[in-house]
């Protein structure tokens, strides 16, 4: 959503870095040249108004058409260079890569976002077992079987709901340490709205409550 001052750097770099030939497919709610810029520049381009964050997520997996599909944010925070290693993890048995972000070296990140993405990978390791640090994280790799796999159900809360729902059904799961640096452009996520959802749904996949008349 308005990515047009970064847009152009992400997909070239996906271009250096994805094999030859990958799809490059964009979900797009913006007001400015972003979907403009992608297309120019051979991306697929979704258009969609402004539903959240796990509605166009879950939009661009489920129209991707690769067996593999590897996600990122358009605003130039995520390391492009990694792909090989993603695939490359995949390509060794794994049906869920993650980039873990929440290690010492990375900087970029606000304090109060480390502080409620850590939160949120504790709650979810103590409840689930999972061998996570960082489950808000916007950089994975999937295997279609996973993308297939439920009926996705959050917005906000998406990516710990992938995980979470993912895992319980047998896939297996693994995390690498990531940079993070500063993106390009405004930020235009609700943290606040983001955050509770992330809280609920944690516990809501745990103790079976109910989704109704949440935002998550």
């Amino acid at each position: 959503m308005n990515e047009e001052k970064s847009i152009a750097k992400v997909i070239n770099d996906i271009k250096k870095y994805a094999p030859v030939g990958t799809e490059i497919l964009i979900v797009d709610s913006s007001r400015d040249k972003t979907a403009e810029i992608a297309a120019q520049l051979g991306a697929r381009v979704i258009s969609q108004k402004p539903s959240g964050p796990g509605r166009a997520l879950i939009d661009a997996l489920i129209n991707a058409s690769g067996d593999v599909v590897i996600t990122t944010d358009c605003d130039d925070t995520y390391p492009m260079e990694l792909i090989p290693d993603f695939i490359k993890l995949i390509e060794q048995g794994y049906d869920i890569v993650s980039g873990n972000r929440l290690h010492r070296q990375n900087k970029a990140m606000p304090l109060t976002n480390k502080l409620g993405n850590w939160l949120f990978a504790v709650m979810t390791r103590i409840l689930y077992g999972i061998k996570t640090h960082d489950v808000t994280t916007g950089m994975r790799a999937y295997r279609r079987e996973v993308i297939d796999s439920h009926a996705w159900e959050t917005n906000y809360a998406f990516p710990v709901e992938i995980i979470i729902r993912a895992v319980k059904k047998g896939f297996t799961f693994a995390e690498v340490n990531i940079p993070y640096r500063d993106r390009i452009g405004e930020v235009t996520l609700n943290k606040w709205r983001s955050g509770k959802a992330y809280l609920y749904t944690i516990l809501m996949y745990k103790f079976n409550l109910s989704s109704k008349n949440k935002v998550l």
